[in-house]
C-alpha cells in the first residue's frame, strides 16, 4: 500500500470508528470480519478479534 492509499485507509477507518454505533448490525459485522482478516498477519495476531471487539465495546454503546 502506498502513502496515499494508507492515508485514505486511515481516514476511512477513523470515519467508521466515529460512526460505528450508528451503522446497521449487518454492516458492523461485515466491517469487523474484514478488519480481522486485514489485520491478521501472523499467529501472534490471534488475539486481534478479542482486542478489536473490546475496543469497539468500550468506545460505543451496544446497538439494537
Amino acid at each position: 500500500m502506498n502513502a496515499q492509499e494508507s492515508r485514505f485507509a486511515l481516514a476511512l477507518g477513523q470515519a467508521v470508528v466515529h460512526c460505528w454505533s450508528q451503522l446497521p448490525r449487518e454492516i458492523q459485522h461485515l466491517l469487523f470480519e474484514n478488519a480481522v482478516v486485514a489485520g491478521h498477519q501472523d499467529e501472534r495476531d490471534e488475539a486481534l478479534r478479542e482486542q478489536l471487539a473490546g475496543f469497539l465495546h468500550n468506545n460505543h454503546p451496544r446497538t439494537g
